[in-house]
């Protein structure tokens, strides 16, 4: 059954750190929201592939998405390459969303900056008749990038307040990855004792640049139409300067 709403990360968590309160809020509202994972996450210090997949399985239910699928397209190898895009295409195919959500194309990690220009190229091609993949011709209305740099304004910001908790439980559900004393795993970044409380600063300084608890950062390459500036902008707003 199509998605409305199709996430993409370059390894299981990702998506849930960067925009699980998004797709609580938006599933809530009665979309079908879905999760594709570009990697199993097996080049990972801490955990392995399986485990990670047990992790993700979880998750998806505690974010009430209607699927979570796994391209295994290499851990540390993502690239946008022809045999990855027609992957990519074809679950865009199969599962027709209209928003595409995918990775900002600028990050440390190589798979990450990988993702972004995998998933936008293949969301253009999947809706090429003459690609040769399977499954009829499908776009989807736009493509919107997570995990926005600080350096770039965000195009815009959800107010995820009423579903943040349940977001970090989400994320908690990735215990592999995260602090746990005793455990006899390298330390990597996300498992230092701190990690949770910066995600929850930076969910809470995108709100408070809404006038909200909590917020998540999003980033359109294209300008946005607005046919009714009154309407689009019914709200009261302070800035915060």
């Amino acid at each position: 059954m199509p998605v409305d709403v199709l996430a993409f990360g370059p390894h299981p968590d990702d998506v849930e750190l960067a925009m699980g309160g998004t797709l609580l809020k938006l599933q809530a509202a009665g979309y079908r929201t879905g999760i594709v994972d570009l990697t199993s996450g097996e080049m990972g210090t801490r955990g392995t592939a399986e485990l990670r997949a047990r992790e993700a399985e979880e998750a998806a239910k505690l974010l009430g998405v209607s699927v979570r699928r796994n391209l295994d397209l290499g851990d540390g190898r993502l690239e946008p390459s022809a045999v990855a895009k027609r992957k990519v295409a074809e679950v865009i195919r199969e599962l027709e969303p209209r928003i595409v959500f995918t990775n900002y194309p600028e990050n440390n990690h190589p798979d990450h900056t990988a993702a972004g220009p995998l998933v936008a190229e293949a969301a253009y091609l999947a809706g090429l008749r003459k690609l040769e993949a399977s499954g009829e011709p499908h776009r989807p209305n736009r493509v919107l990038y997570y995990l926005v740099p600080h350096k770039v304004a965000p195009s815009f910001i959800v107010d995820v307040s009423p579903f943040h908790e349940r977001k970090m439980t989400a994320v908690r559900a990735y215990a592999s990855q995260l602090f746990a004393p005793g455990s006899g795993d390298p330390a990597t970044f996300i498992s230092q004792p701190g990690f949770l409380s910066r995600v929850e600063a930076l969910d809470r300084y995108y709100g408070a640049l809404i006038d909200a608890d909590f917020g998540e950062a999003f980033y359109l390459r294209e300008a946005m139409r607005v046919d009714d500036p009154v309407v689009f902008f019914d709200s009261p707003f302070t800035r915060i300067t």
